[in-house]
């Protein structure tokens, strides 16, 4: 029995996509609290007690500023998740050079067109991004995490995933695909987790922002999906009720360590384990008919998160010149309206390429 059906998936990531276009958005904004994503700066932390202590009528967007990144690790726990379902039925190992050319030409056309569409909007609008040759060329080729300072040089900023995500795909083909011990998972998770804990005396560096912008930042969220994907354990739990009770539980426990772990750097490093499990726990929670609508949200989340970073560029100054909600509303139903016509575009061009 796996641990979640593929409506469940599909509902997940598209919660997963609506924490990361929101906070896309909002973080821009100069009154709501900053994030702690790649950097742990204890200053965003004090900044949000402040906020929980004395609330205001943007507490919502706040929440969402600071905790709406985490849409990222739940997509890389579900990418490891989908990796095992579909690559460990039987024994067989396939080629790590066609693996990695099957990913990269099916990541390639969605970036491509997020990336082309962006670029010329950024141009012809206010304040536009001054591209090197080499940020073009690593973008294209999805190793632009590499480069020095990427908060300079990642621009619009999401599409760094598509590097990280290759990046994760190497390891599992290499592996984590050929040795399914759990020891070398945990060894893996050990060692990255050890590599982020000596930037301690330096949490606001260069060092811990590029370690975090690739795959040893990321490697826990992975590991937890793979080991998730091979487990096959029994549901003794029939009631469905009694399941209800214990994914509440859950939620309510994995909301609170979240929220703790966030005070302190060391703390930091593992809230991924709780936001899956506040992820599935809420997926779990959800009627039929909330179940469906965070589906067809998952089923769009592709295209949402290559084309929100376009409409997120002509929107916000809406946003910032004090019209908060107005500017938000117009990002969102533009996000959704052109992310419909991007699947098509996108379906079209694997359909030419097959």
């Amino acid at each position: 029995m796996t641990l979640l059906n593929r409506t469940e998936c599909s509902a997940l990531r598209g919660l997963a996509i609506i924490g990361i276009f929101m906070h896309n958005y909002i973080h821009w904004l100069g009154p709501m609290v900053k994030e702690n994503e790649y950097l742990f700066n204890h200053g965003n932390v004090e900044w949000l007690m402040r906020i929980f202590s004395n609330p205001d009528k943007n507490l919502l967007w706040h929440l969402f500023s600071f905790f709406g990144h985490y849409g990222v690790p739940l997509f890389v726990f579900l990418s490891g998740y989908g990796l095992v379902l579909k690559y460990e039925k039987d024994a067989s190992s396939p080629s790590w050079w066609k693996f990695m050319q099957h990913h990269f030409t099916k990541l390639f056309p969605m970036m491509f067109l997020g990336f082309v569409c962006f670029a010329m909007v950024d141009w012809i609008t206010p304040g536009h991004h001054r591209w090197t040759w080499l940020d073009i060329i690593t973008q294209l080729t999805m190793t632009i995490n590499f480069l020095p300072h990427p908060d300079q040089n990642i621009w619009p900023g999401p599409y760094w995933f598509f590097g990280l995500i290759m990046q994760l795909y190497l390891i599992y083909i290499l592996i984590l695909h050929r040795w399914r011990h759990w020891g070398v998972i945990l060894s893996l998770v050990i060692l990255c987790w050890a590599i982020q804990a000596m930037c301690i005396d330096d949490p606001i560096g260069d060092t811990l922002n590029r370690i975090r912008y690739n795959c040893m930042g990321n490697i826990l969220p992975f590991s937890i999906g793979i080991l998730l994907a091979r487990f096959k354990g029994e549901n003794t739990v029939k009631s469905k009720t009694t399941q209800n009770i214990i994914a509440a539980a859950v939620l309510c426990t994995s909301a609170v360590l979240i929220f703790l772990l966030s005070q302190s750097f060391h703390g930091w490093l593992w809230v991924p384990p709780f936001i899956i499990t506040a992820g599935v726990a809420f997926i779990k929670l959800q009627p039929a008919v909330c179940l469906k609508a965070f589906n067809w949200v998952g089923a769009l989340s592709a295209a949402i998160f290559v084309c929100h970073p376009i409409t997120r560029k002509i929107f916000i100054p809406i946003s910032r010149s004090g019209q908060v909600v107005d500017g938000l509303m117009l990002y969102i139903v533009s996000t959704i309206m052109l992310a419909m016509l991007f699947r098509i575009v996108i379906r079209q061009l694997k359909k030419e390429k097959a």
